[in-house]
């Protein structure tokens, strides 16, 4: 549940020193408001004795049930006038509607007007996406079919018996039609200590959304020092919203976040301006600005626009609170308009970028593309599929040399033979390419273009057993593959370099036709990888227990187009690569690059994972990789992280990163969660190097009270970024401070 104030809720702030609660915040939402239509008069009373008085009045006695429309009243004596639909219930009174149940000593109400009185009731409302609410006053006061007054009230959402933490409220005020509560001079009080104050707030009994402040964030940064965040929620309409979220730094200044999101039937989008005005350690103004959309045009056609900007490089270093933001080199700005109909589709793509420089050693600034259009179309005839790639783009940059490029790469596609359990595929192509030089052609590099039949045969086939493994029955495949691959040599040293590099060896790449990533090189090929792959499934569920692979790619004659050294005699890195889930808890993956030239490990990687139940969660990693330039700069690291029960309600949270070469844990997470029924508590600490002598830290304690508030500095988008697979213990629906995406 979330909540919202009246306006004096800042003074209310500045006199108690006190946080302020939370207003949903979820787009899109929609709600159903109970029917206005003319009330049901018929009444229905059941009972052990039922006997008829003078002018119309009834009187019932032991197990009395009266029932009218949707509503019930259960009590032990009632009077009931026929006439003027005044009802006196007296005994253990108990009023029940589909929205929830009050119970009380006794009930005074008019079953027409829907006005009465309960002195000292208990109630428990029943409330969509979240855990019911439940609490006590000292008078309840219906004023209609779907309005309630409660005097002196107390309201929770613990399990009964367990009053951990209680809203306390002078009044508090239920529509049911507007599904809208309000509270007045009200204050929460966990285990007994008074946490916060509002003169006045109201809060939605259906989860929807709502406008209001929201939980208020503490924390302490290395960067900024003590922070404080009191964001508010404004919902102006069911498709747009605005966030405007102040976050106070001590030794920076105010930095005020912004963030507006809109829904339209064929569009959404969202818009962040977050802005430091002179910040007290850089002596600098800082901003960030981004705006992304997405549109459905109709017809097939669509658009897509991502802007983003920073005043400076080392904004996200400075005032970001996650390893991913703190990392960022490159900002991506472009807009696209797409069209697709079925066989074929287009796109052109307007794309820069702003690169964030580093002051320990200059980061590349990739070209922009202004702009890249691209066409492609496949039709499959019987047995034959027909493609083209078609692609145009103008490279601009600063200071390296522009151009534009063209390619065109028609190709046909056969299956001589396409079973289940083996295929046969020739494919015939020419890749055309065509470069026109523009500025910054110092070297005086010529208009060319480039020509290159490609020819592939890709073959395979799947020999699939039963076997049975101690009580398991399991599925054992092997499945051989041969991919060949014949491209004529043409020299291309000539050629500038735009967006083209050496692609990394892995499964995906090794059965590909081209050695490099972008269209610049087009490498020269006689060769053939072959592969063996064999998996064990499990009958039962259809589950991979065990993949294992191996591959090498074998050429012919030595290849002349390359960027980095060519294999010797021919042979490729084998690659072995194996993983699955072991066990239903215990889940594998591995990949090891193994030279046999060289008769080294370029590279390998193992992980594990395991999850036997929620809340339970270790992973083990190694990753290694050679310096390509020999000179002892290889990389190693381990990688520990995990989430784990300790004794009562505790629980561990821990990420470790371990540099080997560097003797120097590059991230480390460390925290505990307690975990009521009712709340939450986290204590986390993290440290993260953003660069070889910077670093950032932040500490986050978070008090969580389900369906109503959390406070404190919120460490979840750490927790969940740092840790796969960490699991949010607490999982009420409402419980989260987090906006869900449009």
């Amino acid at each position: 549940m979330r909540f919202s104030f009246s306006p004096v809720i800042v003074l209310a702030y500045l006199l108690f020193s006190l946080p302020i609660l939370a207003a949903e915040s979820v787009l899109p939402a929609s709600s159903v408001s109970p029917s206005t239509s003319a009330p049901d008069k018929t009444v229905y009373i059941e009972a052990q004795e039922v006997v008829g008085k003078k002018d119309s009045q009834m009187e019932a006695n032991g197990s009395v049930e009266l029932q009218q429309g949707n509503q019930k009243v259960f009590a032990d004596h009632v009077i009931y006038e026929q006439t003027t639909g005044e009802l006196t219930a007296k005994g253990a009174v108990k009023l029940e509607q589909p929205t929830g149940t009050v119970s009380g000593p006794n009930l005074k109400m008019n079953t027409f007007s829907h006005i009465g009185e309960m002195p000292t009731p208990v109630f428990e409302f029943k409330q969509e996406n979240q855990s019911n609410a439940r609490g006590a006053a000292l008078i309840m006061r219906t004023t209609g079919p779907t309005y309630y007054e409660f005097d002196h009230a107390t309201y929770t959402t613990c399990p009964a018996g367990e009053d951990d933490w209680l809203l306390h409220m002078s009044r508090l005020d239920i529509d049911r039609q507007s599904q809208i509560g309000t509270a007045h001079n009200a204050w929460v009080e966990f285990e007994g200590v008074p946490l916060l104050y509002t003169p006045w707030m109201t809060f939605p009994l259906d989860g929807q959304r709502h406008s209001g402040f929201l939980g208020p964030i503490y924390g302490s940064t290395a960067s900024g020092g003590t922070e404080f965040t009191i964001p508010y929620y404004w919902n102006i309409a069911p498709n747009f919203d605005y966030t405007i979220a102040p976050r106070v730094m001590d030794k920076r200044g105010t930095l005020l976040n912004n963030e507006f999101r809109f829904k339209e039937a064929n569009s959404y989008g969202e818009f962040h301006y977050d802005t430091l005005q002179n910040d007290r350690i850089s002596n600098l103004t800082r901003y960030h600005t981004s705006f992304k959309e997405s549109q459905n045009l109709g017809n097939g056609f669509g658009a897509t626009l991502n802007l983003n900007r920073v005043s400076d490089n080392a904004y996200f270093q400075d005032l970001s609170t996650t390893v991913q933001d703190a990392t960022q080199t490159q900002l991506l700005n472009e807009g696209v308009l797409s069209y697709g109909a079925g066989w074929w589709s287009a796109s052109v793509r307007a794309q820069t970028f702003q690169t964030l420089q580093d002051a320990l050693g200059d980061v590349a600034i990739p070209y922009q593309r202004m702009p890249q259009v691209n066409l492609s179309a496949q039709k499959t005839f019987n047995d034959a599929t027909v493609s083209m790639i078609n692609e145009y783009v103008d490279f601009r940059h600063p200071t390296l040399v522009e151009g534009q490029r063209l390619v065109l790469y028609p190709s046909v596609t056969y299956s001589l033979l396409n079973d289940p359990g083996y295929y046969l595929k020739p494919k015939l192509g020419v890749h055309y390419t065509d470069f026109e030089m523009g500025e910054n052609n110092s070297t005086s590099i010529p208009n060319s273009s480039r020509t290159l039949p490609i020819f592939s045969l890709d073959s395979g086939m799947t020999l699939e057993r039963d076997m049975k493994l101690g009580e398991g029955e399991y599925v054992q495949t092997l499945e051989p593959r041969i991919y060949y691959v014949r491209i004529p040599y043409q020299n291309q040293d000539y050629l500038p370099l735009y967006d083209t590099s050496q692609a990394t060896l892995s499964f995906a790449q090794i059965f590909t036709d081209n050695r490099f990533y972008g269209s610049d090189r087009i490498g020269d090929a006689d060769m053939a990888t072959v592969g063996l792959t064999s998996r064990l499934i499990d009958n039962t569920g259809g589950i991979e227990r065990l993949r294992v692979g191996v591959a090498e790619r074998f050429s012919f004659t030595s290849p002349k187009v390359n960027l980095v050294a060519p294999d010797v005699n021919g042979r490729s890195d084998i690659l072995l690569a194996a993983g699955g889930k072991i066990t239903n808890a215990l889940s594998m993956d591995s990949l090891l690059d193994y030279d046999p030239n060289a008769q080294a490990t370029q590279s390998s990687s193992i992980n594990f994972a395991y999850k036997p139940e929620k809340g339970k969660l270790l992973n083990l990693g190694y990753r290694f990789s050679k310096d390509p330039t020999n000179s002892g700069n290889d990389v190693r690291q381990d990688d520990f992280s995990g989430q784990w029960p300790l004794f009562w309600h505790w629980y561990a949270v821990t990420r470790l990163s371990y540099s080997v070469q560097d003797h120097l844990l590059t991230q480390r997470l460390l925290g505990l969660e307690y975990n009521q029924s009712c709340w939450m508590l986290r204590l986390v600490a993290q440290k993260f190097w953003t660069s070889p002598t910077q670093s950032s830290s932040g500490v986050f304690i978070q008090l969580e009270l389900n369906d109503l508030v959390a406070l404190g500095s919120d460490p979840l988008s750490a927790l969940r970024s740092s840790i796969p697979g960490y699991t949010k213990l607490n999982t009420s629906p409402a419980s989260s401070q987090v906006k869900s995406s449009p």
